[in-house]
């Protein structure tokens, strides 16, 4: 997530004559249309679901893509592409910029804001939204194949199922000599307006720490929820604090982070088991979930870097 706020949008508007131009790229195409399944000549792919994009790039079928939401931060080819916004903040004027002729989404409910949304429906944008999910790993799968068949790589696609397998083997392998379940809290953003955003149990992450040989410290009420208590935290006393990268980043090194109010009374402050992780290898399951699972049990279970 390490973009998610701070990367400007680079839009390139030119009023009407965009406008002009994505209406007639538009012209007779209906949401979630197939008429024009796959990539082709002309073809201009947006992507405002970071799961989707870096599938697309997994699977390789990228080469139509013409520009994503800002939370697509992977693979860092993705850095080259003019951006539409957040997925739940889009771009009306990045969106024109971008003139698209087909839209990858993770569902209608997962757009915003609903008059950009409309706007959106009203040019006959074609909107795709694949039958799997993508929100467990037997529907993770499923997504990637459908992808592959959508855009008729499906060699590729099976490639990409069967090095997960095996990545999601080999991670999930040390657990039957496992020992220990250490403890783990998850602060998302860092701190704000006086409180912890944090990632409970309900979520991916929470999954890949139990994958990872974890337990979470807070309960599994949800998956995710604002702290305006940090003696919550300090409750819990975590064997492992895990900070994702954005609120990570804009701590001025491993003191300030001591000093943050719930945290320096921890086990995991006080044994310096506090660590930065990457946003987007946390909150959806994709391509490299068995490699991010196996690092995850490193931090958990070995003694990585801070």
């Amino acid at each position: 997530m390490s973009r998610l706020w701070l990367r400007a949008h680079r839009v390139r508007t030119h009023g009407a004559l965009w406008l002009g131009a994505l209406l007639l790229a538009a012209c007779g195409r209906f949401a979630n249309d197939d008429a024009g399944k796959g990539t082709g000549s002309g073809t201009r792919i947006v992507s405002v679901s970071k799961q989707h994009t870096e599938i697309l790039y997994a699977i390789g079928a990228q080469q139509d893509l013409v520009a994503v939401d800002v939370s697509s931060v992977y693979p860092p080819d993705t850095k080259n592409l003019p951006t539409v916004g957040y997925h739940r903040a889009l771009s009306l004027e990045g969106m024109l910029a971008a003139a698209p002729t087909l839209l990858i989404t993770g569902g209608r409910g997962n757009m915003g804001p609903e008059p950009v949304v409309q706007q959106l429906e009203a040019l006959k944008i074609p909107m795709k939204e694949f039958v799997a999910k993508g929100d467990d790993l037997e529907s993770t799968k499923a997504l990637i194949r459908e992808m592959g068949a959508y855009f008729h790589v499906e060699p590729r696609a099976d490639s990409v199922v069967r090095a997960l397998d095996a990545d999601m083997a080999r991670a999930l392998a040390p657990a039957t000599q496992q020992v220990d379940t250490p403890s783990v809290v998850i602060i998302h953003y860092g701190r704000a307006n006086n409180s912890y955003l944090t990632i409970l149990g309900r979520s991916v992450a929470g999954q890949m720490v139990r994958w990872a040989g974890g337990r979470m410290a807070l309960p599994d009420s949800s998956g995710m929820r604002a702290l305006t208590s940090p003696e919550v935290i300090a409750k819990a006393d975590p064997d492992v604090i895990l900070l994702t990268d954005f609120g990570y980043d804009r701590l001025a090194g491993m003191q300030e982070i001591m000093a943050l109010p719930g945290v320096g009374s921890t086990q995991a402050a006080r044994t310096g088991r506090i660590y930065r992780v990457e946003e987007n290898d946390m909150v959806y399951l994709g391509p490299r979930t068995g490699r991010n699972v196996e690092a995850l049990r490193a931090i958990l279970h070995g003694s990585p870097k801070a």
